[in-house]
């Protein structure tokens, strides 16, 4: 996509001369003009719709950017953050990254340009560039995963939650539990794996670990390293929903009993996670409750620019369904 930084370098202006020029706004010498539109059209340049909008509303309007709305978390953080926004007198524009850092970085790219009112951010890592919305004095709530640039953050317990599920498959009596974790950078889901490790060295146990990228099938990663072994693992804690459902697809195929040959645990309570056979049991995180507590931190830093950073860490909770249940054989 042709950024409009890319129309300034190729005719050798500043951005707000070919915003001038392109919108027909303010008064530009005609050569520069025409340096600007024969740029514009030898790139393919098109102004994006979104950000003229933007540019009519940006003192209402809140991004927030997501990094994957098929993830039943994030579309529950959504609603919470558009309830209280709009309670607040704010529209919410949603962008979804797909993991992918290059969308992640124009939708902070545009954010920063057009001045939006604020910005909720899920980043895809702890070293996600937000300079540019510091440059531009635009207020920033991070959730769900943490950001090495200090900034407003709500989360929920990670690690404890993690040392829950294990410590429960362990009393269960499933003496093998390997972790399903996703890319090393990402920091929450390292939070889940260091509690999972925690627990296994705790009782004297080696871990097993395992990471998968996103968007990709989960179940072909573990079948391929953990279930060819030749002694693989009797149980598994899987650190989001995306992945617990590609493990009761994969453990079904393969002809694996959940709950009774190998015990299940997810993080999130999906609306399909009671209903699969046999019901799921998650690490259940408050995600519409942690989008409202970020829409409500971003209202009071947009309020009070120079107040302390806070950081707000909400429980997890432990729900028990059949999957982790160790069943008799029949």
């Amino acid at each position: 996509m042709v950024r409009i930084v890319d129309v300034a370098a190729a005719a050798g202006v500043s951005v707000a001369t070919v915003s001038r020029t392109l919108n027909g706004k303010g008064r530009v010498d005609p050569v520069l003009a025409g340096r600007v539109r024969d740029a514009a059209e030898r790139l393919g340049y098109r102004p994006n719709a979104v950000a003229r909008n933007l540019r009519r509303r940006g003192t209402q309007v809140w991004a927030l950017i997501i990094t994957d709305v098929n993830n039943p978390f994030y579309t529950a953080v959504a609603r919470g953050v558009e309830d209280q926004a709009s309670r607040s007198g704010y529209s919410v524009l949603l962008c979804n990254t797909d993991e992918d850092q290059s969308k992640e970085d124009r939708y902070l790219e545009v954010a920063a340009q057009e001045r939006v009112a604020g910005v909720v951010l899920a980043p895809r890592s702890s070293d996600t560039d937000v300079s540019g919305l510091v440059g531009s004095r635009i207020p920033l709530v991070v959730v769900d995963r943490e950001l090495s640039h200090p900034a407003d953050f709500v989360t929920a317990a990670s690690f404890e939650g993690a040392v829950m599920a294990t410590e429960h498959l362990l009393r269960e009596g499933w003496r093998r539990p390997a972790c399903v974790t996703r890319p090393a950078d990402t920091a929450t889901t390292e939070q889940r794996r260091l509690g999972y490790e925690d627990v296994m060295r705790r009782h004297g146990l080696p871990p097993l670990v395992r990471h998968v990228p996103f968007h990709v099938d989960g179940w072909t990663e573990i079948q391929n390293t953990l279930f060819s072994a030749p002694e693989p693992p009797d149980a598994l804690l899987t650190v989001d929903s995306m992945l617990a459902l590609d493990m009761v697809a994969g453990l079904k195929r393969l002809g694996r009993r959940i709950g009774t040959d190998v015990g299940l645990i997810g993080f999130d309570d999906a609306a399909w996670a009671p209903v699969v056979d046999p019901p799921l049991s998650v690490v259940a995180q408050p995600a519409y409750e942690m989008g409202v507590a970020a829409a409500r931190l971003l209202t009071k830093r947009i309020q009070d620019p120079t107040a302390a950073a806070e950081t707000l860490t909400m429980s997890t909770t432990m729900i028990v369904r059949e999957s982790s249940r160790r069943a008799a054989p029949a």
